[in-house]
């Protein structure tokens, strides 16, 4: 970490101390944690976990504009960051002590809510810490730091509480407790560096009066910019599509395996694989992205993305149909680990930084809370889809399946538009 600036290594720190959240609350623990509790009240979980990331993401998509024109003033950025902070841990340090579904699923939309909104904000702060060139190294070691440290560390001690916890008194319910209030002490404690140390140096003086109508009117504007250049209206459509499939596959994941009846310990073994692969393969990522262009990286990226929904599919189609036993299906979840760990964090950390490239870096906020209004939206469909077609089936292979279409949007989508954004960029 040397090789950072003071700034860079703290803005990195933040993948650090919220790739926890993104691990034990949306993809890991609690999906499953959930699932068994919803199932056993003759609840569909990942019905209804589906359900709450479709709220999440309508909350989301709809503040994050606004919250992008706010933060551009001076003095707001670092102010609403810590305040979203703050809400979001201590809803998790009540959630962790709530049993009915509701609640649970109520505070999971809550704590995932305050935490998108500090990510909007993370994300704003990029053309702050660095220079245009080092944008993709820099966004990449975000994700590689965030799925070794943030993902790993905190999952690791999770996995240990919920396997081993009874030989010490320590049931699974109450092991998932622990990682929840875990969950939270770690994403307060690793944000002490981006609080202290990354400051807003790009952005426009706030008004002296009339900030709120000010802020309709910059968002309004920045989203008529938007429509006007080509390569960032080009990318951030192709984005939309195909971050949809992304962002699914990490929140479905355990729910669907949970569905199929894979068995707890196996998926929970398949993740942490995942999070380990992810690492060297972020940072390979950025690499490439500088030899080979970064929107090349980012189609190859898709390209395995669909190949991960075909498999998965076929897991799940086969256990339907007997094709096969748990035991095979569990090597194929192990298999979709590793292939969704070599892509996940590059996509994600590629498409960031590409975009922090082609907007003006005084109006990062509002951009990039278009940026996440897109991002938001879209994880509204493969969740969205995955519910309604359970719902019309009963059948959770048909349910990931739909999820193919995205990617192939996005992907027709960047194909079609690259020559623009070559041009903007």
């Amino acid at each position: 970490m040397k090789r950072f600036s003071k700034e860079e290594r703290s803005w990195i720190m933040y993948d650090w101390a919220d790739s926890v959240v993104a691990t034990i609350m949306m993809a890991a623990i609690f999906p499953i944690f959930f699932g068994g509790i919803a199932n056993d009240a003759g609840i569909p979980g990942s019905m209804w976990l589906a359900r709450g990331m479709v709220v999440t993401q309508l909350v989301l998509g709809f503040s994050a504009p606004i919250l992008g024109a706010i933060i551009d003033f001076r003095g707001f950025k670092k102010r609403l960051f810590v305040i979203f902070l703050v809400l979001g841990i201590l809803t998790l340090l009540i959630l962790a002590f709530q049993s009915a579904w509701q609640i649970l699923l109520v505070g999971y939309v809550l704590s995932t809510i305050f935490w998108g909104l500090t990510v909007v904000i993370y994300d704003a702060y990029l053309p702050d810490v660095t220079t245009k060139d080092r944008m993709d190294k820099i966004s990449a070691w975000g994700y590689g730091i965030g799925y070794i440290g943030g993902s790993t560390i905190p999952f690791i001690i999770s996995i240990a509480l919920i396997l081993f916890g009874h030989h010490v008194g320590i049931d699974m319910i109450m092991a998932v407790r622990i990682s929840i209030v875990l969950t939270a002490v770690w994403w307060g404690v690793f944000s002490i560096p981006i609080i202290r140390n990354v400051h807003h140096k790009h952005g426009v003086t706030a008004p002296d009066k009339g900030v709120i109508a000010k802020t309709f009117k910059n968002a309004i504007a920045t989203g008529k910019k938007i429509v006007k250049q080509k390569g960032i209206f080009m990318f951030i459509i192709a984005y939309f599509f195909y971050i949809d499939g992304v962002g699914s596959i990490i929140r479905l994941a355990t729910a669907y395996g949970t569905e199929l009846e894979l068995g707890d310990t196996g998926m929970i073994g398949a993740l942490l694989l995942m999070q380990l692969v992810a690492f060297p393969f972020s940072i390979l990522f950025g690499k490439l992205s500088k030899k080979y262009n970064p929107l090349n990286t980012i189609t190859v990226a898709i390209c395995i993305y669909l190949v991960i929904c075909i498999v998965g599919f076929v897991m799940g189609f086969g256990l339907e149909e007997n094709w096969f036993d748990t035991n095979f299906a569990i090597i194929l979840f192990w298999v979709l680990a590793f292939l969704v760990g070599t892509v996940q964090g590059g996509i994600q950390a590629i498409s960031r930084s590409t975009f922090g490239r082609l907007v003006p870096p005084e109006n990062s906020g509002e951009y990039f809370g278009f940026f996440e209004i897109f991002g938001r939206f879209s994880a509204i469909i493969g969740p969205g889809f995955y519910a309604l077609t359970f719902s019309l089936t009963g059948r959770a292979s048909l349910s990931i399946l739909s999820i193919v279409a995205v990617f192939i949007i996005g992907l027709v989508v960047l194909s079609v538009g690259r020559k623009h954004m070559n041009v903007t960029e």
